[in-house]
């Protein structure tokens, strides 16, 4: 799939049942993304979450014994918000993710169990665009997932999955990337976007640590600043951007 050559994003394909969204950390997702999916949700649609790590490096005053599990939490409430109740966790080490088989396999299985027609995943080239450094987890883990998107469809790759009871699922029509500085596509994130700031507002342990401003101002202010800014080139509506790959 390609950039609209006006300039302007093409809605998501919307002929579709099931998503699953591959990330690397707790919030992931709700930095931007979490009003589509509320959309989505509120449509019939059903997403899972799937995290590779519980975040548990994330807080430099928390001990990970204790950050991960408050994380988790925080992050399951977070997708309810949203209409989501399906997260699973895969226990990769924040911080040190590795691109490589073991991560591709996981991910696979977790396609193959979810059998989505849409994989949604973050950013997984070097920067945010410009000089703004991406995260080693962040590369990793997108990277890993557009290649999973294609293992859980060959028998021959993982076949240690269909003896686990995990047959292969070749029905992954798209791999929607959150974060891209190349967006192709966007929805309509109005429907979504007061969901999505308490979906963010979930991860209040973690905002804390990351401003001194109140939550919500801080939360409202940075989803809102992003949706209108996409709008830009969505008709003037706030919106979520993705750069959809096809298979």
């Amino acid at each position: 799939m390609t950039e609209s050559t006006d300039g302007q994003l093409k809605p998501m394909p919307d002929d579709w049942q099931r998503a699953v969204a591959v990330v690397a950390h707790p919030d992931d997702l709700e930095y931007g993304c979490s009003a589509a999916i509320a959309a989505w949700t509120d449509a019939g649609r059903e997403v899972a979450y799937v995290l590779a790590t519980r975040g548990e490096a994330g807080i430099d005053t928390l001990d990970p014994s204790e950050c991960g599990p408050l994380r988790e939490r925080e992050q399951r409430a977070s997708a309810a918000v949203v209409g989501v109740s399906e997260v699973e966790f895969l226990d990769h080490r924040d911080g040190v993710v590795e691109y490589g088989t073991a991560l591709r396999r996981d991910i696979a299985a977790a396609i193959r169990k979810y059998r989505p027609e849409l994989v949604i995943t973050l950013n997984h080239r070097d920067t945010w665009g410009g000089v703004g450094w991406n995260t080693p987890d962040h590369v990793a883990v997108g990277r890993a997932t557009l290649d999973a998107a294609a293992d859980a469809g060959n028998r021959w790759i993982f076949p240690e999955l269909a003896d686990q009871g995990l047959e292969p699922w070749n029905g992954v029509r798209w791999v929607a990337v959150a974060g891209s500085a190349s967006p192709t596509h966007a929805v309509d994130a109005t429907p979504g976007l007061e969901r999505a700031v308490r979906s963010l507002l979930e991860h209040r342990t973690y905002i804390e640590v990351l401003t001194d401003e109140d939550p919500e101002t801080y939360v409202r202010g940075v989803l809102s600043g992003y949706a209108e800014s996409t709008g830009e080139r969505f008709g003037g509506k706030p919106a979520v951007a993705f750069e959809l790959f096809g298979r």
